[in-house]
């Protein structure tokens, strides 16, 4: 694998990966066919019709299946059992009663968005979104139990939002390095940009499809009937679901000292609460505490609590598989080097840099999946231009967010993290595309439109 090259060109190298995503939807959506032999076996001829070398695909499989489930299995096990923990003590239902008690029933989707955007500054996407999932579903059975998409979707866009455009997440940081943007800059526009952008394809999208898709509220955690006798309180419930928000910005915050010169990197109290604030530690952490808040000093013990947590493991084993398969499908496109012949072929389009580094972005998101490489590659094009452009900080830090902006659109079945959402909230693949992919697509539009609207007031300036 190390010496090959590919020899393919751009156009039927693009025939493949759209041939090998209409085969995965036909197998998906018309054959019936479990999404993760579909994925495994799809990924398997991409990477034989690409011309991977032989001895080496099985190597691409594994490499890009494994590095997808290493870290989405730890969070989604741990998040699981912290979520059984809230779910069966009864906790998520007396926070949710409080929350429809605050808002009220009409206004629990929007508060349960600027929840997430909240605990969406510091965490990761999938992390953040799987701790607010026993609150989401409890909430959702609280009012109804009809309204999956409308609690599901605002919050998972939540997440969305804040960990493509705002710092410090390692899209917006990663092509912030390399435009030389001020990252201060990034972080203030990102909000301005990621706030409304929310409200339009987040929030109101979510009830826009759930008036036309009613979904049930899936039992994940499988605490539907819980009635605990000695529930904890809402403030117990929130102070634990804070401890992973908590111990990842401290994380964050220490970084950014460390970045700037500020304390040395190598002071053991340095690394101490790094470690305690990656999002796999943290949820570790978490998911301890609960044990004994909201299990041992409620008076659950041995092996009612090893239960619990235990139960949470089964039913999302599937989420855990198929997120992998789609990880490694992603992976297969990467190696083949589509991105590296689209790339090419972008490159020499004569376009204003902003349009062309999103545009760039765009189709490479499109073409294998990763909203990271997709980022990484049109900025790592784009930037010359930009460098030669003259533009003044506030543009460039557009050009980022533009970019950034790009490397989101219209999540499909080369994503993982579209597998993650669909399966987590019980939507099947063509749901699952009407909603979270057209979403992802508004967001990615509607983000740019904003970033575009800000450019060009700059530029008048």
């Amino acid at each position: 694998m190390q010496d090959w090259t590919q020899t393919l060109g751009a156009v039927p190298l693009l025939l493949i990966a759209a041939g090998a995503i209409a085969l995965i939807l036909i197998l998906i959506i018309w054959a019936r066919m479990h999404a993760f032999l579909v994925l495994v076996l799809v990924s398997l001829l991409t990477a034989l019709a690409t011309g991977i070398p032989i001895d080496g695909v099985g190597k691409v499989l594994i490499d890009s299946f494994s590095g997808t489930v290493g870290a989405v299995a730890l969070l989604v096990g741990l998040g699981a059992m912290l979520g059984a923990l809230v779910e069966t003590s009864g906790g998520a239902r007396v926070l949710a009663e409080k929350m429809v008690s605050v808002f009220g029933e009409k206004r629990a989707a929007f508060a349960l968005g600027v929840a997430s955007l909240i605990m969406g500054f510091p965490m990761f996407f999938d992390a953040g979104l799987i701790v607010m999932l026993p609150v989401i579903f409890a909430v959702g059975r609280r009012i109804g139990g009809k309204h999956m998409l409308l609690y599901g979707i605002s919050a998972a866009a939540a997440f969305s939002v804040m960990h493509v455009f705002v710092p410090p997440h390692p899209g917006p940081i990663t092509a912030s390095e390399t435009y030389g943007a001020n990252l201060g800059l990034v972080l203030v526009i990102g909000l301005v940009v990621a706030l409304p952008t929310w409200y339009l394809t987040g929030y109101l999208w979510a009830k826009f499809t759930d008036k036309r898709i009613p979904l049930a509220i899936v039992d994940l955690f499988g605490g539907r009937d819980v009635d605990p006798v000695n529930p904890p309180k809402a403030g117990t419930v929130i102070g634990v679901l804070a401890i992973p928000l908590v111990l990842i910005l401290l994380n964050t915050g220490i970084s950014a000292l460390v970045s700037a010169g500020v304390v040395e990197g190598s002071l053991v109290w340095v690394q101490a609460l790094r470690l305690i604030g990656t999002s796999q530690i943290a949820l570790l952490i978490s998911v301890l505490i609960a044990l004994f808040v909201l299990g041992t000093r409620r008076g659950v013990h041995g092996t009612a609590l090893e239960k619990i947590v235990d139960s949470a493991l089964g039913p999302i084993c599937s989420v855990v598989l198929i997120t992998g398969a789609g990880g490694m499908f992603g992976g297969v496109l990467r190696a083949s080097g589509i991105g590296s012949a689209l790339s090419d072929s972008l490159s020499s389009l004569g376009i204003p840099v902003i349009f062309a580094a999103y545009l760039i972005a765009v189709v490479l998101r499109v073409a294998q999946g990763s909203a990271t490489v997709a980022l990484v590659t049109a900025a790592g094009l784009v930037s010359p231009a930009v460098l030669a452009a003259d533009f003044s900080p506030l543009q460039v830090a557009c050009v980022v967010l533009a970019t950034a902006a790009g490397s989101v659109f219209a999540g499909h079945v080369n994503d993982s993290g579209f597998w993650l959402v669909g399966r987590l909230m019980g939507m099947d693949v063509k749901t699952t595309l009407k909603t979270w992919t057209v979403q992802q697509a508004l967001e990615s539009v509607v983000g740019f439109a904003f970033v575009l609207v800000i450019f060009g007031a700059v530029s008048l300036v």
